[in-house]
């Protein structure tokens, strides 16, 4: 439903709406009390809405919290495409999504079934509200949560429309899902008609991907310019001097950000990717405190960079630091894009990347079946296939147990005599106990076996016997470790020889000529603080990343102290 939408098929729409209104939904359309409105009024205004007016845009910005007060309104899903009503809200309930708080635009279209009034709340006056009633700022959090979670489920927002053997539809699935951005994949290889969608579109092989949404076409973009395309980059890095600059947005440096937001830090958090670091590559956390069932890693993240806004956090991504210049008065952080963020302190929590495998021909099969981590988008990929997981560390036991739910077949490939080795004892004895997962032990992966790009098989060594077995596989995930991010760090600050950074006593033993003496987390560098995976002899765990960044924001109140 774009805003060139003719009267009259917008008419025609609204007379399919069913009547009353949509019951709730595990709590994502609640109904507010009148104490809550009377609140909410308080920061925003009433007016009147007529019949067939658009409240909200899909792909427009959401800038309000819009509470229904008399009248009904229809939720509209398909927009330039199939559009239908979904959801009819009535009295006492509000329309806004996740975006309110992350700059996102809308994923849906709200027009008013009947003339009646609504409440607008400006998205930034929220904070406000939120101090007042922290309750129902919570509810209001909640219930946007959900919202994106179920939009999610539904297959809502844009369409990437490639092939699943392209790396270019891998980066823009990748980039999607790690920003758990609303969509539907459209697989060329697999589902009949996406190859007459696209020449209906005037759409070529050569130019796909293409991501179609509303009445855009986006012929093979960049992820930057999908992020465009939803609002992800509504927040470009300031201007104007930071008290904080956190780079990186994984459990550490989102722990940062609320933190040192939430103690009066004009903070900006810069990260290239998405938010969640490798936590969010996880499908499942299930020894995070205060989580019993567990929780992804993705939804994890969601959570703690809506925390971090809501205290006043701004957050930029994709946003790759390249770049740190401590000559000056203050420090100074570039990024890839040209772009330069001054600041009086930095917590470098640029984590770590996955280690490849050392075997030939890897990168033939990379951009197709090898993978390095396991949420729902490598899930689909593997749906009936046979797939191997090599590592021994709990990122390959929680993927071994996700993925065996999804694929014909999981066969653990490990260099550890036992499995729980590195690996926690609870992982271990559910996947022995687990009949669709097969485990190697004491083996290495040899060689990959296949053609075109597409993985056949994987060859496996016994490093006792050094007896060879052919293991069928279509998909490679791969969790040997990893490499710390610390390539843009190079010649600025301290770096042990695995090119960790340094902090502490460490930091000071590097650079005893210096006057500077760093505290527990600071580096050689006065100012910057090194927090989770990227820290040299950091404990690999969430828990310990978000303490962490915790510990630091206290350290930079007294650097700023010092500087004062």
């Amino acid at each position: 439903m774009s805003t060139e939408t003719t009267a009259a098929a917008l008419e025609e729409l609204l007379d399919t709406a069913p009547g009353g209104e949509t019951p709730d939904l595990a709590g994502a359309y609640p109904r507010l009390s009148d104490d809550q409105i009377r609140l909410l009024s308080t920061y925003g205004e009433v007016r009147p809405t007529r019949r067939g007016e658009l409240l909200i845009v899909e792909g427009g910005p959401q800038e309000d919290l819009i509470v229904v007060l008399s009248g009904r309104v229809a939720i509209v899903e398909g927009s330039g495409t199939d559009p239908r009503i979904v959801r009819v809200h009535g009295a006492g309930r509000f329309l806004g999504e996740l975006g309110l708080f992350t700059g996102q635009v809308a994923f849906f279209t709200a027009a008013a079934l009947d003339s009646g009034e609504v409440l607008e709340v400006p998205a930034e006056r929220l904070r406000d509200c939120s101090v007042r009633d922290p309750a129902l700022a919570d509810e209001i959090v909640r219930a946007c949560l959900t919202r994106r979670h179920l939009a999610i489920g539904d297959g809502q927002g844009f369409r990437i429309i490639g092939s699943r053997y392209s790396a270019g539809t891998r980066a823009l699935r990748e980039f999607a899902a790690r920003n758990r951005l609303p969509h539907r994949f459209v697989d060329l290889d697999a589902e009949a008609g996406a190859e007459a969608l696209l020449r209906g579109l005037g759409v070529s092989p050569a130019e796909t991907p293409v991501v179609i949404w509303r009445d855009r076409v986006l012929r093979n973009p960049g992820v930057t310019e999908l992020a465009t395309l939803v609002g992800r980059r509504a927040e470009r890095p300031p201007r104007r001097l930071c008290d904080l600059v956190v780079v990186g947005a994984g459990p550490a440096g989102l722990a940062a950000a609320v933190y040192g937001a939430s103690e009066g830090l004009v903070t900006h958090v810069l990260d290239a990717v998405a938010t969640g670091g490798q936590a969010a590559r996880s499908s499942r956390i299930e020894n995070y405190l205060g989580f019993p069932a567990g929780i992804s890693g993705a939804e994890l993240a969601e959570r703690a960079e809506v925390q971090a806004r809501r205290f006043g956090a701004a957050v930029t991504v994709p946003a790759d630091a390249v770049a740190l210049d401590a000559s000056g008065p203050h420090l100074v952080v570039g990024t890839r894009d040209g772009a330069t963020v001054a600041c009086r302190a930095i917590v470098v929590a640029t984590g770590a990347r996955y280690r490849r495998l050392p075997v030939p021909r890897l990168e033939e099969f990379e951009q197709t079946s090898v993978y390095y981590a396991a949420t729902q988008v490598e899930a689909q990929f593997c749906v009936g296939d046979q797939v191997v997981v090599v590592g021994g560390g709990n990122s390959a036991g929680q993927a071994a147990l996700f993925l065996a739910d999804h694929a014909r077949g999981v066969r653990m490939v490990l260099r550890e005599h036992d499995l729980d080795e590195f690996m926690s004892r609870y992982l271990a004895e559910r996947i022995q106990r687990d009949p669709r997962i097969e485990v190697h032990l004491r083996s290495e992966v040899r060689e990959l076996v296949g053609d075109r790009g597409v993985l056949r098989a994987v060859v496996v060594e016994d490093t006792d016997t050094r007896q060879r077995q052919t293991l069928a596989a279509s998909e490679l995930m791969v969790f040997i470790g990893a490499d710390p991010c610390t390539g843009w760090l190079v010649g600025s600050v301290a770096l042990d020889s695995g090119g960790y950074i340094l902090a502490g006593t460490d930091a000071a033993m590097a650079g005893q000529r210096s006057a500077h003496r760093p505290g527990l987390l600071e580096t050689s560098v006065p100012g910057v603080f090194a927090v989770g995976d990227v820290r040299g002899g950091s404990v690999k765990r969430v828990a310990s990343a978000v303490g962490e960044g915790a510990m630091a924001v206290r350290m930079v109140h007294e650097h700023l102290a010092r500087l004062r």
